[in-house]
């Protein structure tokens, strides 16, 4: 994961969507991967991320922690990275909650991948930090959180997220039985497009899904 040399001696801004380029870039097709271990900041939560006021600020604070870390980092070291899309740990209950649209029983955790010279230490000081500085009572929720997911299915999926669940479907009734896979973490989600400005019709999501083969 080390930056390269760039042009007159400097370092390549680091980009985890191209230093691992495998699992940021999928096809359209459903596609078994190996996911080395990751680093991320984190904020959990629960229901419906289209309405919760509660989703809303804990997604800022990351991205607030994000850029705190990048800019930090850049100062005292010249290590300079683009801040990585915004990631989704889904779960529930029931698998069947995501088919359904089921958005109020869903808990979520929020991440962005870090670099390595990110320690855990440095992200909860900036936390705090941007806590204080910008009143972000959510900041206090952000935690380090290395992430282990092993063997994956993964599908790129373009359109809505609200029209994500035929595809679920596909994974968890065909792609997975077919290929002797069962669940083996939760549903994670990588959004490459911001919603803000991209039409929902071309909104492109990652759906990742931890497996084992049975």
């Amino acid at each position: 994961m080390n930056s390269s040399p760039g042009p007159a001696g400097s370092q390549a801004k680091y980009d985890v969507k191209k230093a691992l380029r495998q699992l940021y870039s999928p096809g359209r097709s459903f596609t078994l991967v190996e996911v080395p271990p990751q680093r991320f900041l984190a904020v959990d939560g629960h229901g419906n991320p289209n309405t919760s006021p509660d989703y809303a600020a804990a997604v800022q604070a990351l991205y607030a922690v994000a850029y705190s870390l990048k800019f930090a980092a850049k100062r005292s070291s010249g290590q300079d990275s683009v801040v990585a899309p915004l990631e989704g740990l889904w779960r529930a209950e029931d698998p069947a909650a995501f088919l359904q649209g089921s958005k109020d029983l869903w808990d979520w955790t929020m991440l962005i991948s870090q670099p390595e010279w990110v320690s855990e230490e440095t992200a909860l000081e900036a936390a705090a930090e941007v806590r204080a500085r910008k009143d972000l009572d959510a900041a206090a929720r952000i935690h380090w959180l290395e992430l282990k997911e092993g063997l994956a299915v993964q599908v790129m999926h373009i359109g809505s997220y609200d029209d994500e669940a035929p595809l679920l479907a596909q994974l968890h009734h065909e792609f997975m039985p077919e290929n002797q896979l069962d669940f083996n973490g939760d549903h994670h989600e990588v959004y490459l497009s911001d919603p803000r400005r991209t039409a929902p019709e071309k909104l492109k999501t990652i759906l990742r899904q931890p497996v084992r083969r049975r």
